[in-house]
């Protein structure tokens, strides 16, 4: 087991540093400069600029200052904003994506399973319908599309929640639910299929053959054993919640990291673009390294598999 979980920690930092790379070259080989916008600016302070900045050195020697300051968890400073490093922006805006995506991913996993149970135990019948339906309308309309209907039906038209911002636990609800739709319509389809699934297994006959009341059975043995597969995809699925609510956060106007993104690219402010980047992958793959992890000993038949491998 700890022979697998150091191979699978090697392979995850290996991983980070391809993006890193791969991030800072795509970087370079854009066309543009970050002081592209600053008007006529004279060539004496253009010059002084870079060197400021250390845009002057050859590239592969700001790739190894770059790499270094990473390793140090030092991201540099924004090139826009002279007083605030890109630090100073994950530090205030990840603390906003975090608590959107976690609430969005509790809504799903919550009624993503509900729903998924309810439709598996009643098969061909309406509730199995219904809650497929409702599965389908959240993996095919998009975020932004559902977000604009809550606003103007739940916020404008009803005045049941607050339209937009982040100032309190009200105005967290709605970019919550538009975040949360479509992994919820994703749990709620792989969580039937698993059901299904385990409903025909041989040892969820013998339990109701032994006399067994229904509720033993979904509950201790059939649902533990069917979440398994939703089990691997959570990291995925959080890590997507947490750092990919760009749209959502610029539409309810929210200050995450989303919105810093979107607004680095436009002014190609380069080290926030690169450090929002590299934190996003770090959390991706530290998530779905986790879960792999956890994967392994929730389900002993993969941990001796992976054992004997």
């Amino acid at each position: 087991m700890w022979k697998y979980t150091l191979k699978r920690l090697f392979w995850a930092i290996v991983t980070v540093w391809v993006i890193i790379t791969l991030t800072f070259i795509i970087m370079k080989i854009i066309p543009g400069n970050p002081f592209a916008k600053e008007g006529n600016m004279p060539p004496a302070v253009y010059n002084n600029l870079q060197r400021h900045y250390n845009l002057d050195k050859p590239e592969i020697v700001q790739y190894g200052n770059y790499l270094k300051s990473v390793l140090q968890f030092d991201f540099g400073p924004s090139l826009k904003s002279k007083s605030i490093t890109v630090n100073d922006y994950i530090r205030k805006g990840f603390p906003v994506s975090l608590h959107l995506g976690l609430q969005a991913i509790l809504i799903a996993i919550t009624f993503g399973l509900i729903l998924g149970v309810i439709a598996a135990l009643n098969r061909n019948r309406w509730p199995d319908y219904l809650s497929m339906v409702l599965a389908i309308i959240g993996l095919s309309v998009p975020n932004f599309v559902l977000a604009t209907f809550l606003i103007y039906y739940v916020a404008v038209e009803w005045q049941l929640l607050p339209v937009a911002t982040w100032k309190s636990w009200a105005h967290t609800i709605l970019p919550s639910i538009a975040l949360a739709m479509m992994p919820m319509a994703y749990i709620a389809r792989l969580m039937r299929s698993s059901m299904l699934e385990v409903m025909s297994q041989d040892y969820i006959l013998t339990a109701k053959a032994k006399g067994l009341s229904g509720s033993v059975v979904i509950i201790k043995h059939a649902i533990r054993n069917a979440i398994l597969p939703v089990v691997t995809v959570l990291g995925i699925l959080t890590a997507n919640l947490v750092t990919g609510s760009f749209i959502i956060e610029h539409i309810f106007g929210i200050p995450g990291m989303g919105e810093m993104f979107v607004k680095s690219i436009f002014s190609r402010d380069y080290p926030v673009i690169l450090g929002s980047t590299i934190f996003y992958s770090i959390i991706l793959i530290g998530l779905i390294f986790i879960v792999d992890i956890a994967y392994t000993w929730i389900d002993p038949r993969i941990k001796i598999a992976r054992e004997s491998s």
